[in-house]
């Protein structure tokens, strides 16, 4: 496909992820809309956090774009939203992932190459209510439970239990 001048394409995801128990099994699931086009990604963990789940959908959703765009992302994660759009991650990583109340900040892998596919796009957060009969938000939730449910589920090397 050619396109005309360097005009980025638009691209809208949906996320969200999904823990049987916290930590427990979890999964994720992405959509991600451009045009008439419309990919449904998911996968599950062993052993994971709900938190880590909802950061690895938006990563899994901006690693498979393979030229960069510009991204509406929707979450019902606040995590994810607010630490983003309140700039904490950047202090976090600024401060080698140590937070303002001097706890460490948890999920620092999973951030650090959220931020570093973030560089490769023009991403915007948009937090959604979760369980409010948004559709693609309750599609991503049942593809994150279906995945946490599903057989073969691959091990999380980045979660390390708190002590």
């Amino acid at each position: 496909m050619h396109m005309q001048g360097t005009e980025k394409k638009h691209v809208t995801m949906y996320t969200d992820g999904a823990c049987s128990g916290n930590p427990g099994p979890g999964g994720w699931g992405t959509i991600l809309c451009y045009g008439a086009h419309r990919l449904e990604l998911s996968g599950g963990y062993r052993l994971t956090t709900n938190n880590r789940m909802e950061i690895y959908a938006v990563l899994s959703g901006l690693k498979r774009l393979k030229e960069s765009c510009i991204v509406d992302v929707y979450s019902d994660s606040k995590y994810v939203v607010d630490a983003v759009n309140q700039g904490w991650v950047y202090g976090w990583k600024k401060k080698n992932w140590i937070k303002s109340n001097k706890e460490k900040a948890q999920n620092p892998d999973l951030w650090q190459a959220l931020l570093d596919e973030m560089q490769r796009h023009d991403v915007t957060f948009h937090w959604v209510k979760g369980h409010d009969g948004h559709p693609e938000n309750e599609r991503c939730d049942e593809m994150a439970v279906a995945a946490y449910n599903g057989d073969n589920l691959a091990e999380d090397t980045g979660y390390i239990p708190s002590v």
